[in-house]
């Protein structure tokens, strides 16, 4: 089966600028992929390729194996923009029925059903949007881009203008979508929710990947702390296999060991060792 998203030598100029230089992605099936990079680097051109809405330079972008833009790209994916806006006066049901026409879905009644109760809007079918919430005119959005089962998610900070308890909720919605076997690239400022939710992470800078794996492969290693009876002690050069020779040293010379823990770099310094200090 092919990827749900497939960039590769992907270059986009606008004139003398270089938005996208060569880059190559991929969000398999079922995964999850943080997209990072400071304002500028080539986020938002690059989820417009995958739309269909820009054309590359050169390169190639591929939606389930069909060209990003074709009539088959878009029928397998569904994108939520980080400013939409829907109209106030529609419901949740007439908005849903509205996307529905526009993306040639025959799901009907059932399909609105299911996708508001996926998402947790099953008591607001018939409340209007300019009643909702922040949280839940946004969890309205993850539904219409759900509509016609696509097998993958273009989301744009979903989660930035939430608060805790409305992110959460969102977190709970990805990984539930992930379980099904939707695909999501996930364009997000808030590196916290980033490492909680996705397989992997891509970090761009000046239209170029200058990092990607795992938050765990992307960490480095930050010595080791260890509680005592005397305070907490770090050691800088210490790693994991050093643990144990040092709580034996510490015990031996009296103390009480509390606990220990081997110190890695975050996700938010890891992204700020790769773009350089520069400002999102």
């Amino acid at each position: 089966m092919p990827a749900a998203l497939a960039v590769s030598g992907l270059v986009k100029r606008y004139g003398a600028v270089d938005a996208l230089v060569g880059v190559d992605l991929e969000v398999r099936e079922s995964e999850l992929v943080g997209l990072l990079g400071p304002n500028g680097a080539g986020k938002s051109t690059l989820v417009k390729i995958a739309c269909g809405l820009v054309r590359p330079t050169s390169g190639r972008a591929e939606v389930c194996g069909a060209r990003a833009g074709s009539r088959e790209a878009r029928a397998a994916m569904g994108y939520l923009a980080e400013l939409f806006r829907f109209p106030g006066w529609m419901t949740a049901d007439e908005l849903l029925e509205l996307h529905q026409r526009l993306a040639g879905s025959r799901g009907g009644e059932r399909e609105r059903v299911e996708l508001l109760e996926l998402v947790g809007l099953e008591d607001a079918r018939r409340r209007a949007v300019e009643a909702m919430s922040k949280g839940m005119q946004q969890r309205l959005g993850i539904a219409q881009a759900l509509i016609g089962s696509p097998r993958l998610l273009l989301l744009d900070e979903p989660t930035s203008a939430l608060d805790p308890v409305g992110r959460r909720t969102v977190r709970t919605l990805l990984e539930e979508l992930q379980r099904r076997g939707v695909s999501v690239l996930l364009n997000s400022h808030l590196l916290s929710e980033i490492e909680l939710v996705c397989d992997r992470v891509v970090i761009l800078l000046g239209g170029k990947v200058v990092s990607a794996g795992t938050p765990a492969e992307l960490s480095r290693p930050r010595g080791v702390e260890i509680e005592t009876s005397e305070g907490k002690r770090t050691y800088l050069e210490a790693g994991r296999e050093d643990v144990p020779k040092l709580i034996a040293e510490l015990v031996r010379d009296g103390q009480d060991v509390y606990g220990a823990r081997v110190l890695t770099s975050t996700l938010e310094e890891v992204y700020v060792e790769a773009v350089g200090g520069e400002t999102s």
